[in-house]
């Protein structure tokens, strides 16, 4: 059998296991290893196939990466549009922490000081994963 077929049949498996988790680096490395078969299919030699294979996965995992500190730094641009915005809360509990009412469904949310007093009006002041962090100050 050809040296071609065989990275072809590598990539085909990560590629499978890349459907069957979701991972993306695992996609890159598919697309490595096509692209390893790919330059064999054309005749480049071994060290060549080897080369291909490492450039374009590092590069892929570069560019991913660079796409998940994007990601991060929009996710963060977003929970600004949350600060400031008005909740309401539904019950506090013994251990300080509240569950609050916004848009449209219930959050858990954490006082941001402890002597923060439980009556009067709550804004949000940060988004911590799927905590809130609530004051009276609109913090804007």
């Amino acid at each position: 059998m050809e040296t071609y077929v065989y990275w072809f049949v590598l990539a085909l498996i990560l590629l499978g296991l890349e459907l069957a988790t979701g991972t993306f680096y695992i996609l890159v490395m598919s697309c490595a290893l096509g692209a390893a078969g790919l330059v064999a299919l054309l005749g480049g030699g071994a060290e060549w196939q080897y080369v291909t294979a490492a450039a374009v996965g590092v590069a892929g995992t570069v560019l991913l990466r660079r796409s998940k500190i994007t990601a991060r730094s929009r996710e963060i641009q977003e929970q600004g549009l949350d600060v400031g915005q008005s909740v309401q809360v539904l019950q506090w509990r013994d251990d300080g922490t509240a569950r609050v009412h916004y848009r449209g469904a219930d959050w858990d949310a954490k006082p941001e000081s402890a002597s923060l007093g439980r009556e009067g009006p709550f804004y949000i002041r940060e988004v911590r994963g799927n905590t809130l962090i609530i004051s009276h100050n609109k913090g804007e």
